[in-house]
């Protein structure tokens, strides 16, 4: 099930650069999130995947980014549905070579 996304990615940036911007100001990368979070409305947790991910994103942390994993995803559901079409050909194969098996043996 999907999530409804609360927030717009415009806030979602805009936070993320608020936690940038501010982190000289506190003593740590949390302490910052903790302190921002409650300002536009979310729990820390949440902005700190913000930040993580916008991490990722840019270069600065490893993982796969944003592009990288709607790439996969959208290879992902192709690969299903080509095993899905080869599924139904594999049995509509042997549907026709059963019925032609059935008009030999017939004549």
């Amino acid at each position: 099930m999907k999530r409804s996304n609360k927030f717009s990615p415009e806030i979602r940036e805009r936070a993320v650069r608020m936690v940038q911007e501010h982190l000289k100001d506190y003593s740590s990368q949390w302490a910052a999130i903790s302190s921002i979070a409650p300002k536009i409305g979310c729990v820390p947790e949440t902005l700190r995947e913000w930040v993580r991910k916008h991490e990722v994103d840019a270069g600065l942390r490893d993982g796969v980014t944003s592009e990288e994993r709607d790439r996969i995803k959208a290879l992902e559901r192709e690969v299903k549905e080509l095993r899905r079409a080869n599924e139904i050909l594999k049995l509509a194969s042997a549907f026709f070579a059963q019925a032609e098996l059935d008009r030999r043996l017939k004549s």
